[in-house]
């Protein structure tokens, strides 16, 4: 809404018409916020299944307990048999406590509850970005539930982003670092934002390449006043990310991630064509086509950011190469899709009148969140990878095992039996174990087919001193390799889980 001027009231303190004016504009427009909000948090929570699907949501949860009684951070592991002394760089700290208080209070409910917030919080960010950047309310909407329904990227489970998980808070925060680069206004509150993030989560190195980007275009723009705002916000980042329990060491723990020869083997690193499913991913595709069409149409013909741009075609590329980018790409583009929206709209278009209807939806909305919740509460639990009787059978039966899990099932066993049976490796990967104990781990694998190595598998075996294997219970070939061909006795089978023994 343009700026309107506004006359003091009257010593009878009656409001002047300039006034009303000004009210009725702020309140019509609650109505675009209303229904997005409302929506989306009505899609979210008809997806809690797979808010709850992240494998690793286990040790984080124990990490937060574990953080709570001791009252510090621990940086030796103590849940696994194979550390060797590698110093545990925990960069989600922060997020782990979270979570532990919500699950202990309110259970899955709360964890829920608290994903759904951020990404109701996501949603508005993103509205009022796209608000303030003048397009209409028709394309705001548009773009931005179309982003918000495809940044979560539920068709690729257990690639999620919008989940009980710390890269929740990068997402969120990935969001609010560029409205507020945007607005130039409150670019101050970055270095405090950012000793949230570096305890949340490690993709707080997301927020210097935001930052970058604003102030490498206000150095092309020659914009002097643009470049001494970012490099300030860039140089308060900087010594806020040492703000944490780890000091300089979080950088160990950053590049123990980023760059690291185990992203070859973990799915949210791979590229977009790996993770694509049909026909979960034809929306997705959709868009990006759409996109690409605008911004080569309109590329010189329309007022669209040149930061927006910037980050949505470098995020697009990014998000090809590994997936777990292809998220960032959605949110980033939203201002330029509606300001390229808004081309193909009636020019005489009601705004007033589209934002009533949208206020109305958006009450209905509203009203159907309870109802949606309530169905979806009894489904709410950790996911049916490895069940707590499973865990349980094998801390019964082999509370000394020499065990080797699967990855998948580390942070689970973690969760239920708290080091009780040490696990193999788990999803802290390495942050966590050493680099040659994941090269030996991954060698059992013949990728991209997931194969059997018999040799690898004989010698880790031997050098771990392995006596009982944590398993997919589908995995026959394994089966056929450790019974058929070593002896070994399959002592128990769940529903998706299987515990091999060594004679």
């Amino acid at each position: 809404m343009k700026t309107i001027r506004r006359f003091l009231a009257d010593d009878t303190g009656a409001i002047t018409i300039d006034d009303r004016l000004i009210a009725t504009g702020y309140s019509k427009s609650f109505g675009i916020y209303i229904f997005l909000i409302s929506f989306a948090c009505v899609y979210y929570l008809s997806n809690t299944q797979l808010l709850l699907a992240h494998y690793d949501l286990g040790w984080h949860l124990a990490a937060g307990d574990l953080i709570r009684e001791q009252g510090n951070i621990p940086i030796q592991d103590p849940w696994s048999f194979t550390s060797g002394g590698r110093q545990w760089s925990n960069l989600s700290w922060l997020w782990d406590v979270i979570a532990s208080v919500l699950f202990q209070y309110a259970k899955f409910s709360g964890l829920i509850l608290f994903v759904v917030a951020c990404g109701a919080v996501l949603v508005g960010y993103l509205t009022s970005i796209c608000l303030s950047s003048g397009a209409t309310a028709t394309a705001v909407c548009i773009s931005v539930f179309s982003a918000c329904l495809l940044y979560p990227s539920f068709a690729t489970a257990p690639n999620i982003y919008l989940a009980a998980a710390p890269n929740m808070a990068t997402m969120l925060f990935c969001v609010i670092f560029y409205g507020e680069c945007l607005k130039r206004t409150r670019w101050f509150l970055l270095p405090l934002i950012m000793v949230l993030w570096v305890n949340l989560h490690g993709g707080f190195v997301l927020g210097f390449l935001v930052v970058g980007v604003f102030c490498g275009a206000a150095l092309l723009r020659r914009d002097w006043a643009d470049f001494k705002i970012y490099s300030f916000a860039g140089a308060g980042c900087f010594i806020a990310i040492f703000i944490n329990p780890l000091g300089w060491h979080i950088y160990d723990g950053v590049t123990a991630t980023l760059g690291h020869f185990v992203q070859a083997y973990i799915t949210e690193w791979f590229s977009y064509y790996q993770n694509m499913t049909v026909p979960g991913s034809i929306p997705g595709i959709v868009y990006v086509l759409i996109f690409v069409a605008f911004e080569l149409r309109y590329r010189n013909s329309c007022p669209v950011p040149l930061e927006s741009r910037l980050l949505s075609w470098l995020f697009l590329f990014l998000g090809i190469y590994q997936f777990r980018y292809m998220s960032f790409f959605f949110i980033f583009s939203t201002v330029p899709l509606a300001l390229h929206i808004d081309r193909l709209l009636p020019t005489r278009l009601n705004n007033s009148k589209v934002q009533g209807s949208l206020l109305a939806a958006g009450i209905i909305g509203a009203c159907a969140l309870p109802l949606t919740y309530v169905h979806a509460e009894p489904a709410l639990e950790l996911p049916q990878m490895l069940s707590e009787q499973d865990a349980l059978y094998l801390q019964t039966h082999f509370p000394h095992a020499r065990l080797l899990n699967h990855w998948n099932f580390g942070g689970l066993l973690i969760f239920f039996t708290r080091g009780a049976v040490p696990v193999f490796v788990d999803g802290r990967a390495a942050t966590a174990y050493p680099d040659g104990l994941l090269r030996d781990y991954f060698k059992l694998f013949n990728l991209p087919e997931l194969e059997i190595n018999e040799t690898a598998w004989d010698t880790l075996l031997e050098k771990y001193q392995i006596d009982t294997v944590l398993w997919v219970k589908a995995h026959e070939e394994l089966r056929r390799f450790l019974v058929g061909k070593r002896g070994w006795k399959e002592a128990y089978a769940g529903s998706y889980a299987s515990i091999y023994v060594k004679p």
